[in-house]
């Protein structure tokens, strides 16, 4: 299948991006995957800061003692 480069520049598509194809009333539409490091953005932006509380305050100077040993 042949997609004509003003629709892939309009897509803003890149050499190399995947895309899944689904079906959708009749018609093929191709929808861009996430690449890695979208995926790896996406799950840091989510979860970080919400281990906060997890170890008590001093478990990080306590932790650095132990290697010092």
């Amino acid at each position: 299948m042949t997609i004509p480069l003003e629709v892939v520049r309009a897509a803003g598509a890149s050499p190399g991006d995947e895309f899944k194809v689904v079906q959708e009333d009749g018609k093929i539409v191709l929808e861009r995957e996430q690449t890695l490091g979208e995926w790896r953005r996406e799950a840091v932006q989510k979860y970080a800061g919400s281990f906060t509380g997890l170890y008590p305050p001093t478990y990080r100077e306590e932790l650095r003692d132990e290697w010092e040993r």
